[in-house]
């Protein structure tokens, strides 16, 4: 629980923040099908796509944190608007971008507003009474509305109007939190000063944002090469993308289920189990044999599962190095930074089309996630142990 939570806030207003938020991170969920439309009608490059892709979800990282940097939360309901018009502006202008620089530089920018947005939806999550909870919800309402919005966009949009409608589809989604904005928070409540919370920057307080971070990346690095690893494990292209389908719902079956067990379960032991078994999961679809489709799907599924399943734990875990929350509002963009991070790894180690590299790269990080979790416990224990000795 925050112990600065925002004691006049009520669930509408809490409701409203997280459509903004799950808003300003649908391009995320339908990158794929939005830029695999893109190179299919030459706007960009194959082998721009991926820095397109990363581009936009580095600038949503550095938008959360120039958002806590920099702007004031006593504005938040003018600066989610202006946010909100410029991500449709930009949304808009992308129909106008050719070539991979431009459209670079159009997605970067249309990332840092949709950054902002979350910045304001992390800013009122971790003032609630149960931060943790409340961001396992924004976790699953963000997959649940992200896989909705790419059925219509493969079904009904893109077949009729193309990568062009995709985009005014988005811009015109981009538009809600102009409304949105005034059913959220009119503020966000002043978090105790440094002076006042004892919060500086140090090991302690940069270890569990290296955990968010190292833990994304493994989750990324897997996410991103899952079609090709799945075609070498015996699937066709059309199993391989249910299978996708598939995992996204385990997904969203795992983070309703740590949105019930966060405030039950350690935060400690239960990311570090969740990276063993994240490492023993990549590890062992690494030697499986080709034609093993059902343990591959198996694990996948599972994988999925442990995804969702976490990333409330994150939140919990900042909240125990900075009781103030000004740690946890930074969460997200440690997230979107290792999740891009990973697969931006994982491209130097591809050999034309084998990914089969890839399951390690994510074991190691799993593992290296697993031991700075195992160093945050023993720092802890051992500044208690201090405490108790005085």
């Amino acid at each position: 629980m925050s112990p600065h939570h925002d004691l006049k806030m009520f669930p509408a207003q809490v409701a409203a923040a997280l459509a903004i938020g799950t808003i300003a991170v649908l391009m995320v969920g339908v990158q794929p099908i939005l830029l695999g439309e893109l190179v299919e009608a030459r706007q960009v490059s194959l082998e721009g796509v991926g820095i397109v892709a990363m581009a936009e979800i580095i600038m949503l990282g550095l938008g959360v944190v120039l958002g806590d940097a920099l702007l004031p939360g006593a504005r938040l309901r003018l600066i989610t608007i202006v946010a909100a018009l410029c991500a449709a502006g930009l949304d808009g202008l992308t129909l106008l971008a050719t070539g991979d620089g431009a459209m670079t530089g159009v997605r970067a920018a249309a990332g840092l507003a949709e950054g902002v947005l979350i910045w304001g939806t992390t800013g009122v999550v971790v003032r609630t009474a149960s931060p943790a909870r409340v961001g396992g919800i924004f976790f699953v309402a963000q997959t649940l509305a992200q896989a909705l919005l790419g059925a219509v966009l493969a079904n009904a949009i893109i077949p009729r109007w193309g990568w062009p409608g995709g985009f005014v589809a988005l811009g015109l989604l981009a538009l809600l939190p102009c409304l949105l904005a005034f059913l959220q928070p009119a503020r966000l409540t002043p978090l105790a000063p440094p002076a006042v919370s004892g919060f500086r920057w140090s090991a302690a307080t940069l270890l569990p944002l290296a955990v968010v971070f190292l833990q994304l990346a493994t989750l990324g690095s897997f996410w991103a090469y899952l079609e090709p690893l799945g075609k070498a494990a015996g699937f066709d292209a059309r199993a391989a993308q249910t299978l996708i389908a598939a995992v996204l719902a385990m997904q969203v079956v795992g983070g309703s289920v740590a949105a019930l067990a966060v405030r039950r379960l350690p935060v400690v032991p239960t990311l570090v189990a969740c990276s063993v078994l994240l490492a023993a999961l990549t590890a062992t679809i690494h030697q499986l044999p080709a034609g093993s489709t059902r343990d591959f799907a198996l694990a996948c599924a599972l994988f999925g599962f442990v995804w969702l399943f976490m990333l409330p734990f994150h939140i919990g875990l900042a909240f125990r190095a900075d009781p103030s929350g000004r740690l946890a509002g930074l969460v997200p963009a440690a997230q979107l930074l290792g999740s891009a991070f990973g697969p931006l790894t994982a491209s130097f180690i591809i050999e034309a089309e084998n990914a089969s590299g890839v399951p390690l790269l994510s074991t190691g990080f799993a593992m290296a996630a697993a031991a700075l979790l195992l160093l945050t416990r023993r720092r802890a224990g051992a500044v208690t142990r201090m405490e108790g000795a005085r």
